[in-house]
């Protein structure tokens, strides 16, 4: 498979602008009033913040157990286009409060992924005329450090339960195939030789498995498998329609994931799909630490024209929204949840 064609694959194929509806032009006095009972949009930014007022308060996250009211999301944040696109990447809490500024570049940021406790996290960016390399943040030292600079397109890391290990997607070898890396040493082992395209791995909580995007029955209409590392051994987890971008919830119970053009929830044991939004975006729905919430992109219009975009935060319980702007009005993509 062409190196240029995985990023498209994993962060833009088959791009709609299709407006959802699930974000409603409120005034932020309004939003706090209508919590748990309606749609809503925060304003773009609250300033500081610290975990003994707003997130302790806010009746947005009132109610969220308290893994997920002080966990952080990040999120890529999108302006302009082709030659002209700059990436920033964004962490925030649930509540729209203390939204900070991790990276930025002229080129593109790919799908963030926390670490078990919320300490590091793991990117993929991409600078003109150069393959996608993938980046560890430190929160508590404030670092970025290259750990995967491969020739190819390397993307979609996850970390493992305790931190010591990073899977990701990439074509060092030809074909996009995924890839499991020691972190204290660097030593790497490929998991996945077929010659279609195998990508977007998410570890399972115990991390005996892992969740990953496969097409080897049908080029072009992925589905989803389950990785078994004592086995060895893959198993179909979705049998129609098209799917990508998984990720299992904490009790292993539940998939999140793109099910055709909507962000998804697929219970395991019974095969029910919730069918959250079709975000116009082709991205796909994340869990809260807590499973109770889910997170996901929506793309808005903005009064210019333009589009622009929010994050949109959906309780599973509840069946209810709000949403969170973006900071700058740019296209929101690929939301993440930590602790």
């Amino acid at each position: 498979m062409p190196t240029s064609s995985i990023p498209q694959l994993l962060h833009t194929k088959y791009l709609s602008i299709t407006q959802t509806n699930i974000t409603c032009n409120i005034t932020a006095g309004i939003v706090l009033s209508v919590f748990l009972t309606a749609c809503s949009t925060l304003p773009i930014d609250k300033g500081a913040h610290t975990l003994t007022s707003s997130t302790m308060t806010s009746p947005l996250t009132a109610k969220m157990p308290a893994v997920d009211r002080t966990g952080r999301i990040a999120y890529v944040e999108e302006q302009g286009a082709g030659s002209t696109k700059v990436s920033s990447l964004y962490s925030i809490y649930p509540d729209g409060s203390d939204r900070q500024l991790i990276d930025e570049l002229s080129g593109y940021i790919y799908a963030p992924a926390w670490s078990a406790d919320g300490q590091l996290l793991a990117y993929s960016k991409q600078t003109p005329r150069q393959n996608p390399k993938i980046y560890i943040y430190d929160v508590g030292r404030q670092t970025h450090n290259l750990v995967v600079g491969t020739e190819g397109s390397n993307l979609s890391p996850s970390f493992s339960p305790d931190g010591q290990k990073l899977l990701y997607s990439s074509t060092v070898g030809g074909d996009a195939d995924i890839y499991e890396m020691h972190l204290d040493s660097g030593k790497t082992k490929q998991l996945t030789t077929l010659p279609s395209t195998e990508v977007q791995p998410s570890y399972a909580s115990d991390g005996q498995s892992f969740v990953y995007t496969s097409d080897k029955k049908n080029a072009g209409r992925p589905r989803i498998y389950r990785y078994d590392f004592a086995t060895r051994n893959a198993t179909q987890i979705t049998m129609k329609d098209y799917a990508a971008s998984p990720q299992l919830s904490f009790d292993g119970q539940r998939l999140a994931y793109l099910n055709d053009r909507q962000a998804a929830i697929l219970t395991l044991a019974t095969g029910e799909i919730v069918k959250l939004a079709e975000t116009g975006l082709d991205e796909p729905a994340r869990f809260s630490p807590s499973g109770q919430y889910s997170v996901y992109p929506t793309r808005t219009s903005r009064v210019d024209g333009q589009s622009g975009g929010s994050i949109v935060i959906h309780s599973l319980a509840g069946q209810t929204s709000y949403a969170i702007s973006s900071k700058a009005g740019g296209i929101v993509r690929s939301p993440i949840w930590g602790q």
